[in-house]
């Protein structure tokens, strides 16, 4: 009886927590469907009229199609983001897991303590440094700060730990593999689901991204829809014609979160076992 009483309990706290975290999006889907005039003086749950399409059409014709440049540049900054931090984690992890050198544990731990830093903390000094390289103002003051992921490579290495045995790399080192191919063709494709995660946790985290590329890029052609979406709210807000309304600002942050979406429902199988795979190799 307790067992059933304690299992309704976890149903109702998670049906709660489902609600929580979906209540944003269906403000945010119902809000794209309203003009300018609705979306005030309606109720914010619900619909009021369809001006959706209307609202989509402002969005990628406003400005000369500047939402198009945005969307792209999110698109680019989460691509090479995210395959450059899955590409530095995996090699990380890989060598704090499974090689051994002067300084490991210690620089290991610091990696641990560079998960509990802000990164909003750390975008100050990223500026001087890029400032200094004259790299301010282009997409590598955006690219460069996001290749280390350490988070991705604290995961990595506790993958790479649990499910890939030293036998089977000194098996590969016996028979003649150096130590790169050894990486290549043993330990890759036994952290490929690790490596989805991580690399789905990268782009995610690099299309979000929105203090850093805020500090670094004054050219709007540059700017990800999350900068670009924010400078159409400041326009907005102070009425001065040059950017968009708040329903089409609304609408655009909608079509911003569908490509997450979308690589979600693609990864999610990958995304879902890759923490879990390696428990029973």
């Amino acid at each position: 009886m307790n067992s059933k009483k304690g299992s309704v309990a976890a149903h109702v706290v998670m049906g709660l927590m489902a609600v929580y975290f979906l209540l944003p999006f269906w403000w945010l889907l119902v809000a794209a469907t309203k003009n300018n005039q609705g979306l005030f003086q309606s109720d914010s749950l619900w619909f009021s009229g369809f001006h959706l399409f209307e609202n989509l059409k402002q969005v990628f014709t406003g400005q000369d199609g500047v939402f198009l440049i945005w969307l792209r540049n999110s698109a680019f900054y989460a691509a090479v983001s995210g395959v450059g931090a899955t590409v530095v984690s995996a090699l990380a992890g890989y060598a704090f897991a499974k090689l051994r050198f002067p300084g490991r544990n210690k620089l290991f731990a610091l990696l641990l303590g560079l998960i509990m830093v802000p990164a909003t903390a750390l975008v100050l000094p990223t500026y001087l440094l890029m400032s200094q390289a004259n790299l301010v103002d282009t997409i590598w003051a955006v690219i460069l700060p996001s290749l280390l992921n350490p988070f991705g490579v604290y995961l990595l290495r506790v993958y790479v730990a649990d499910s890939i045995p030293d036998e089977m790399l000194e098996a590969a080192r016996i028979d003649g593999a150096g130590e790169f191919r050894v990486f290549r063709s043993v330990v890759l494709p036994a952290m490929r689901p690790a490596l989805v995660t991580v690399l789905l946790f990268s782009m995610v985290a690099s299309w979000n991204n929105f203090f850093l590329p805020l500090v670094m890029l004054s050219d709007d052609q540059l700017y990800p829809l999350t900068v670009g979406l924010r400078t159409w709210y400041m326009s907005a807000i102070m009425g001065n014609g040059a950017g968009a309304t708040f329903s089409v600002i609304v609408t655009g942050a909608l079509v911003a979160i569908v490509p997450l979406i979308v690589a979600f429902l693609m990864l999610q199988r990958y995304w879902r076992g890759g923490l879990t795979l390696g428990s029973v190799k």
